[in-house]
């Protein structure tokens, strides 16, 4: 902790001199000066990590002096002294951005604790979290192996997605490791868990099954619409729990969180499937059979998600939901800025839907942008990125909206995404589906154990688009490369977002219900 400069502003300094020489013998480097003309000197000519500075001084008052230096060293943080505990010097000081007070007769060891605070805050903090999560990490791998049901899986991401989220700004290259050792254990044991349970999940008669795509507006999203006179469902498409994380400060003036939940993404974790399941309230397979019409298999050309406004009329006139409804799909900026114009629509509706999909494009830029791709290098820039649009965006600006009208708001998505890292090889014919996390097609060719194969897709109520159609996903970190031109594909697609596959990122999808403030 030595290394550390500070400045000591006081016009009694010669009587603090047993305080100062406190601190030089824990290594702090100590200037000091008796008012404020000469502080302001001082910080011109060079920087402090802290300045401590005396309010009331004869010449030029502390609060007099802060200001200045805030213009000469605006990110210096500084300390304030003062004999008087009046509100209104408190408020003053509190809004001219001062880091903390102290209130005279100062104590040496109150100086020190506000010294660390203020200067050793992100190294003790940082410190602390990693000796925390070496403590926690055999508790976290034990727990793989005891996790029998989706509940016990989710307990886990979450714990997961803190860690991660504190970690980051670790410097222990080290623990950063044995963290990401840690997280594809778990995805590995996650992918078991689904291999295993998966198909029967299906069974309406087992009392473990999850909420999946499928049953997730029957089950969660039409009572909250029934029970409130104005409700709206925010579907953020690729939207993961981590990102949430990152989101959920900045609507903490606006919203209280009443429940932060999760439901679980049906295979393949890719929009086609997942979200044409959520508003049609039917697997694909019933998609298929009952609206053949309006299911494309990946083999047919056109587009895939063209009939998501119809699959929720139906489902509502099936569950006989009366609602005066809005269905609204923002995939450019112009649509956002058209709602936000037209905004009197959704205030007027009882139960609002509104699919916005700029993270699901932010995914694809990402592979084929340089410059996005370096933006979002990784998880922690990605969340990062995430956070930067949602607080410019009018996404955020139609919540506000919500929020002064008193609308319930449900945010969720229809699957996550994970950063893939992985080539597995595999082999098809020109039928075969293009994602690079699941394969569905007649004539596949790959090894059976680094995959999860479905070779009867009607058990995990797929349609096929023949007769011996297959289909197979990738676990944790893997895509699924093609043997051609097999080095430019791994290197193109190595270390992009994909979705479609296993893993906790992918198929634990946050569920939100807020209440305005």
């Amino acid at each position: 902790m030595s290394n550390v400069s500070i400045l000591w502003v006081d016009d009694e300094i010669e009587l603090l001199k047993p305080h100062i020489l406190f601190l030089q013998n824990r290594g702090y480097d100590v200037e000091t000066c008796n008012n404020g003309y000469d502080a302001l000197e001082i910080v011109q000519t060079r920087p402090f990590d802290l300045i401590i500075l005396d309010e009331m001084m004869p010449g030029m008052t502390g609060l007099e002096t802060l200001p200045k230096i805030k213009e000469i060293r605006p990110m210096t943080p500084v300390i304030m002294v003062t004999k008087s505990e009046e509100e209104n010097i408190m408020d003053k000081a509190v809004g001219s951005n001062i880091a903390d007070y102290i209130i005279k007769p100062v104590n040496p060891n109150q100086v020190l604790l506000s010294i660390k605070k203020n200067v050793h805050q992100h190294q003790l903090v940082t410190e602390k979290t990693t000796a925390d999560y070496r403590s926690e990490f055999g508790n976290i791998s034990s727990s793989f192996s005891s996790a029998d049901t989706f509940q016990d899986w989710v307990n886990i991401y979450k714990k997961f997605v803190n860690w991660d989220i504190q970690l980051i700004e670790s410097e222990d290259r080290g623990v950063r490791e044995i963290f990401s050792y840690q997280i594809d254990e778990a995805n590995n044991e996650f992918a078991k868990f689904i291999k295993r349970d998966y198909i029967n999940w299906f069974d309406d008669k087992n009392p473990d099954r999850p909420v999946m795509s499928h049953n997730l507006m029957r089950s969660r999203i039409f009572p909250i619409a029934d029970e409130n006179q104005k409700t709206t469902m925010l579907l953020i498409d690729n939207f993961r729990y981590d990102q949430w994380k990152m989101v959920a400060p900045i609507l903490n003036n606006y919203f209280q969180v009443d429940t932060e939940d999760f439901y679980c993404s049906i295979l393949p974790t890719a929009t086609q499937y997942a979200r044409n399941a959520i508003f049609a309230g039917l697997t694909p397979l019933a998609i298929d059979k009952i609206m053949p019409d309006l299911w494309l298999n990946d083999s047919e050309e056109g587009g895939k998600n063209k009939y998501e406004e119809d699959f929720l009329r139906r489902q509502l006139q099936t569950l006989g939901k009366n609602y005066k409804w809005i269905f609204e799909k923002l995939v450019r900026p112009e649509a956002s800025k058209r709602l936000i114009d037209n905004i009197n629509k959704v205030y007027d509706a009882d139960f609002s839907v509104i699919v916005y999909n700029f993270l699901d494009i932010l995914s694809h830029a990402r592979t084929e942008t340089e410059i996005i791709r370096e933006l979002a290098e990784d998880e922690a820039a990605f969340r990062s990125l995430t956070r930067s649009w949602f607080e410019h965006s009018d996404l955020f600006e139609i919540l506000k909206m919500l929020a002064e009208r008193k609308h319930k708001v449900i945010i969720t998505s229809d699957h996550g995404t994970i950063r893939v890292e992985n080539p597995v090889r595999i082999q098809g014919d020109r039928e075969t589906s293009t994602n690079l996390r699941y394969k569905t097609g007649r004539n596949l060719k790959y090894n059976s154990k680094e995959v999860f194969e479905i070779t009867r897709p009607e058990l995990a109520h797929l349609p096929k688009s023949n007769l011996s159609s297959t289909y197979v996903f990738a676990y944790n970190r893997d895509f699924l490369a093609y043997p051609n031109n097999y080095n430019y594909y791994v290197r193109y697609y190595k270390s992009t977002f994909q979705h479609g596959g296993i893993s906790m990122e992918e198929m634990i999808v946050p569920f939100l219900v807020l209440t305005p403030k």
